[in-house]
């Protein structure tokens, strides 16, 4: 250890403020939030439940003390709405349970898992609170960001238009049918636009977007509560069919451009996202963001942004500045639910011990064992975690084999978040017994699946 580490150690020793399982543990952060437009809210694996466990009991807080309006997840759109269709008890008598066999692609247990179930639980009894649906409150949506579901997502579109405007809907089928033979495995359609084989759907996609955006819908400006919000979730499904036919272009010119491309889609659904509630509400609405830590930290602080790569936490940083809280989690050892290589199934795996002088390294050797740390600065801890150090990230598949290649990039911590929890030891997600389709999957973000 260096002199350097040991300052280090000793002024975190000092600043950290333990977590007891207390219900003021989180109040530093509840009282940072105060106001904001957006809290976005890190795991450092895909697959640990003190992260889902400690984020959801914040986000409850955000939801009745500050009244945050919707949480957004490293989710498909459709998997997603499905929740948002529980949770504002559109479909009464229906188990939580079975909203969650929506979660068919692979990795299932990243959203079908004990943790989530409870707080989806959880939402949809907030929202059916009496005094709450009396009042004609606006119910607390779940949504998704992500942009896999190319397949679901035009199916979606077509379904709605088929039965709100059939015209639309033929105009929508025969712009997509230039997807058609691609739509069961989309990267191969990336694959044969870059190499010249078939033509890019591009422009048809684009078109259908603009006119469910400005043509098709304005006969129906004056929809109630429940329909313009179906209305907003077919537009987001022609959104996300767009931007993922960029998105499986964009693979075959390396990591940089899909990765941009697919953070760009998930800031733009939640600017969109953000837009739609607060023309519900008629006020700024704060949405909570549930996602990995290198999508919700500040991107300009890694060795990510080093190399071009953005994330939905910088895109935030630059936009809101202040106005957007950024909150990292840590773990030192325990285990993790992960899966071995992409489309395998999930493991209960142990964590290795963190590497010499990193992030987690530093955090295993303060003297608590589970801590919050405020990062904004000007102090002594912002001081000394603005230097460089390795951060280690887990996402979905985990290589404990090539452990420093695939798992660790360099951060400057104090700048990268406004609050780190640290786990030191830590425990596997539950799943939920769904039986995932094999398959017919595209690998996602080499090398860690994020």
């Amino acid at each position: 250890m260096t002199e350097a580490d040991a300052v280090l150690i000793r002024t975190l020793d000092k600043a950290a403020t333990p977590l007891t399982g207390a219900p003021g543990d989180f109040d530093a952060i509840i009282e940072a939030a105060r106001g904001k437009r957006l809290v976005m809210i890190g795991e450092a694996t895909h697959g640990t439940r003190e992260f889902y466990e400690a984020r959801a009991h914040i986000t409850r807080r955000l939801i009745t003390e500050l009244g945050f309006s919707a949480v957004a997840v490293e989710a498909d759109w459709p998997d997603a709405y499905a929740i948002n269709r529980h949770v504002w008890n559109l479909e009464p008598g229906q188990p939580a349970e079975d909203v969650f066999e929506t979660f068919k692609r692979f990795p299932t247990w990243m959203w079908a898992n004990t943790e989530v179930l409870a707080f989806v639980r959880w939402l949809a009894s907030y929202n059916a609170t009496p005094t709450r649906a009396e009042a004609g409150l606006r119910p607390v949506g779940f949504y998704g960001l992500d942009l896999y579901s190319m397949n679901s997502s035009a199916h979606e579109v077509i379904a709605y238009l088929d039965k709100h405007d059939p015209p639309a809907a033929a105009r929508a089928r025969e712009r997509y049918a230039c997807l058609d033979q691609f739509l069961d495995e989309p990267h191969l359609y990336g694959q044969s636009v870059e190499f010249g084989l078939s033509a890019s759907c591009e422009k048809a996609i684009t078109e259908q977007l603009h006119d469910m955006q400005n043509r098709a819908y304005r006969r129906l400006v004056g929809l109630g509560l429940v329909a313009d919000e179906q209305r907003f979730c077919a537009e987001q499904n022609a959104r996300l069919v767009r931007n993922a036919e960029e998105y499986y272009r964009a693979m075959f010119r390396g990591r940089p451009n899909s990765w941009n491309v697919r953070d760009h889609h998930m800031f733009e659904t939640l600017e969109a996202l953000g837009d739609h509630l607060s023309h519900q509400l008629g006020e700024p609405a704060g949405v909570v963001v549930w996602a990995h830590n290198s999508h919700v930290g500040n991107g300009a602080a890694t060795e990510m942004g080093a190399r071009g790569e953005v994330n939905i936490g910088q895109l935030a940083r630059d936009k809101y500045g202040d106005q957007a809280l950024l909150v990292g989690f840590s773990t030192a050892t325990g285990e993790v639910t992960a899966a071995a290589d992409w489309d395998c199934p999930a493991e209960c795996m142990g964590i290795r011990e963190p590497l010499a002088g990193s992030q987690e390294a530093i955090f295993q050797a303060v003297a608590h064992e589970r801590f919050l740390l405020d990062l904004r600065g000007p102090g002594p801890v912002a001081t000394q975690l603005a230097e460089t150090r390795l951060q280690r990230a887990i996402g979905v598949i985990y290589r404990p084999q090539t452990e420093r290649h695939s798992h660790y990039y360099y951060s400057r911590l104090a700048e990268q978040f406004d609050f780190m929890l640290h786990f030191d030891r830590t425990e596997a997600l539950q799943a939920l017994p769904l039986q995932p389709v094999h398959g017919v999957d595209v690998p996602e973000t080499f090398p860690s699946g994020l």
